[in-house]
């Protein structure tokens, strides 16, 4: 059983006329019917019923050329991922976000990567660092963007660009006027922070000592936009990245306000597995965020 046999007798079914599919298949009659006749008797079963002037399909023959019609679709996208492999920037990529940075880079990323990839959609798969990075070693997803510290084996990473973290307090707080606050002037006052789990939470906890200590019940969200309109009914104070603090995203509610130097900031970077073989991927996406205007960005490099 080739291919060929299985492209004739499917083209006999759709046009039921050995004629006509011999034409289809830019071949001669004979030798179409002779393959198709070959395949029958390989299979040990009818799949044609010869009519004058008509062909039917065999009860056999039936479930027999639906199950060619798979076969066919099924090799057709082999060479598809041939192809795709030839052009690693064709076909979708599977692209993991964390959840602090999908929101605020995506949207620009996407445009970017529609201009310089038109032909790599992409599959996003929003989720926390411990998930994308099972994710990322079980091949789940083909790349992952996420902060630093992310250290696993098998795992290549490339920095994309670097932000630095603000206090954000509500539009009727004390601090609401000041240009800068330092960290250890945080200690005491109502601390909202995203849930475990999160790599940010644990970010600002690093960054900001004062915030190492059990927020009151209710005091935790499950994203930064959360955190933000807690923060702008008058709950509490947090520290958003620089980011989620764009013009695009103010609230006339909410007052963001810069820490003192050494201003506390994190890195992300773009994370693939090791033998990856799209490696043009890599290249394009630092290309892509290099094109963008992120507040504080650096310049990416392995």
């Amino acid at each position: 059983m080739t291919l060929t046999e299985l492209k004739y007798v499917v083209a006999v079914a759709t046009e039921r006329h050995f004629g006509r599919a011999a034409a289809r298949c830019f071949v001669s009659q004979p030798s179409l019917s002779t393959s198709v006749k070959h395949l029958e008797e390989e299979l040990g079963v009818k799949l044609f019923e010869r009519a004058q002037g008509e062909v039917l399909l065999t009860q056999a023959g039936e479930r027999i050329i639906a199950q060619a019609r798979k076969v066919l679709e099924e090799a057709e996208r082999v060479k598809t991922l041939a192809r795709q492999a030839k052009d690693p920037l064709k076909g979708a990529l599977r692209l993991g976000v964390i959840h602090t940075v999908a929101p605020y880079l995506l949207p620009e990323l996407v445009g970017a990567l529609s201009v310089l990839a038109p032909d790599m959609p992409l599959d996003i798969e929003e989720n926390m660092t411990a998930s994308l990075d099972q994710m990322l070693k079980t091949g789940a997803i083909d790349a992952a963007i996420v902060a630093l510290p992310f250290e696993a084996g098998g795992i290549e990473a490339v920095s994309l660009y670097e932000e630095i973290f603000r206090v954000i307090v509500p539009a009727a707080h004390p601090w609401a006027r000041r240009k800068r606050v330092a960290a250890e002037e945080l200690h005491g006052q109502n601390l909202l922070l995203l849930n475990i789990g999160h790599c940010f939470r644990d970010q600002v906890l690093e960054a900001c000592h004062e915030f190492a200590r059990v927020p009151a019940a209710g005091r935790q969200g499950n994203s930064l936009e959360t955190i933000r309109n807690m923060v702008a009914s008058g709950l509490g104070v947090s520290v958003l990245p620089a980011t989620a603090l764009t013009r695009k995203y103010s609230n006339p509610l909410v007052k963001a306000i810069d820490f003192t130097p050494p201003t506390p900031s994190r890195r992300i970077v773009l994370a693939w597995r090791q033998g990856f073989p799209r490696q043009g991927v890599v290249d394009v996406i630092v290309r892509a965020v290099a094109m963008l205007k992120l507040p504080t960005s650096l310049a990416a490099g392995r």
